[in-house]
C-alpha cells in the first residue's frame, strides 16, 4: 500500500481540522450536551469513519478497506471499554457535567498523540524485527488474560492507579481542591495553582499511555498499514466525547464487554503468533526457517470482532434487563 507524503498531510490536517471544529463548535463554551446533540454528533463522527473506510476501499482494494474496517470496529470497541475509566476519573475528581467536555477533549488529543507516537515505534520496530510479532502476541494474550482476572474490580484498580497519580502531582505541583470554572490553572492569594480539573487531565494522560500499550499491537495484528493503525486510530477516537455523554449511563450494562475484549484480544493475539511463525528468522524456533501454519484472513478476523461484540453486547442487555441506567 503506498500512501503519498500529500495523503499523509492532507489527511493529519483534515483529522486536526475535526478536532479544532469539536473544540469551537462545542467545547469552548462549557455546558453539558443534551441526549439529542450527543447522539447526532455520535453519529456524524461514525458516518465520516465509514465513509473513509469507503473511500480506502476505493483508493487501494478491497483487502486494505477490510483491514481498515476489522481496526476501526476493535479500536472502537477498545474505546468504548476505555470510558468506563472517564466514567471512574470524573467520579473520584467530581468533575461538574459542564466541564466534562473540556478535560475529555483535550485528553482524547492526547491519546491520538500517544498512540501516533507508538504507531511510529511500532512501525519502526516492525520493518527492522520480524520477531516483535511474537512480543505483541505474548503482550496481547496477557492483556487478556488481566481483563478476565480484574473482570469486576475495575473500580478499585482504576481508583488505586489515580491516588497514586494524584499523590505525585500534588508532591511537584501546588494545587487545590476547588474549581474555578473550568480552568486547568488559577490563583490563589496570588500564587499560581492547579485546579482538580488538571489533575484529572493528569490521571487521563496517564491511562491514554496504558491504552495505547493495548490498541496498538492489537491493530498491527489486523494490518501492518501504518496509515490505516493511524487513521482507525484517530477516526475511533473521534466522536468518543459525544458517546461518553450518549452512553455513560448504560456503561455499567455492558457487564459482559471486558470479557468480549479479552476473547478479541486473545484472538488477535494468537493471530500475531501464527504470523510470526510464518514469518519466523529466530534461529531457535525451526532452525530460523518459516513454520508452515495458517493464517487468519482479514474477513474472518472482521466477522470473529464483530460476532463477539454483538455477541457480548446481547448477552450484556439481557443480563442488565431489569436493571436501571445510572444517570
Amino acid at each position: 500500500m503506498h500512501v503519498s507524503p500529500l495523503v499523509w498531510v492532507i489527511t493529519c490536517v483534515v483529522i486536526l481540522g475535526l478536532f479544532v471544529f469539536d473544540f469551537f463548535a462545542h467545547v469552548r463554551t462549557p455546558h453539558a450536551p443534551t441526549f439529542r446533540e450527543s447522539a447526532f454528533w455520535s453519529s456524524v463522527y461514525i458516518g465520516v469513519a465509514i465513509l473513509f473506510g469507503l473511500v480506502v476501499m476505493w483508493l487501494w482494494g478491497s483487502q486494505y478497506g477490510g483491514e481498515y474496517f476489522a481496526g476501526y470496529v476493535t479500536e472502537k470497541a477498545l474505546s468504548v471499554d476505555n470510558l468506563f475509566v472517564f466514567v471512574i476519573i470524573m467520579g473520584t475528581f467530581a468533575v461538574p457535567r459542564e466541564y466534562q467536555q473540556k478535560v475529555l477533549l483535550i485528553g482524547i488529543v492526547m491519546a491520538l498523540v500517544m498512540r501516533g507516537i507508538f504507531i511510529g515505534v511500532g512501525a519502526a520496530a516492525i520493518n527492522a524485527y520480524s520477531w516483535v510479532f511474537y512480543l505483541f502476541g505474548a503482550f496481547l494474550i496477557y492483556t487478556a488474560y488481566t481483563l478476565v482476572r480484574d473482570h469486576g474490580h475495575e473500580k478499585e484498580v482504576e481508583e488505586e492507579r489515580d491516588s497514586k497519580i494524584v499523590a505525585v502531582a500534588k508532591k511537584i505541583l501546588p494545587t487545590t481542591d476547588t474549581y474555578d470554572g473550568d480552568k486547568l490553572v488559577t490563583r490563589i492569594n496570588g500564587k499560581r495553582v492547579v485546579t482538580p480539573l488538571l489533575l484529572a487531565l493528569v490521571a487521563i494522560g496517564f491511562t491514554d499511555v496504558l491504552f495505547a500499550l493495548d490498541s496498538i499491537p492489537a491493530i498491527y495484528g489486523l494490518t501492518q498499514e501504518p496509515y490505516l493503525v493511524f487513521t482507525a486510530n484517530a477516526f475511533a477516537l473521534m466522536g468518543l466525547r459525544q458517546l461518553y455523554f450518549l452512553i455513560g449511563g448504560l456503561l455499567d450494562r455492558l457487564v459482559y464487554l471486558s470479557y468480549g475484549l479479552s476473547i478479541i484480544l486473545a484472538f488477535i493475539g494468537v493471530k500475531l503468533v501464527l504470523h510470526a511463525l510464518h514469518e519466523n528468522t529466530l534461529g531457535f524456533i525451526n532452525g530460523g526457517e518459516h513454520v508452515a501454519v495458517p493464517e487468519v484472513s482479514t474477513v474472518f478476523s472482521l466477522a470473529v470482532i464483530i460476532g463477539v461484540l454483538a455477541v457480548t453486547t446481547v448477552a450484556s442487555l439481557l443480563k442488565t434487563r431489569n436493571t436501571t441506567p445510572v444517570k
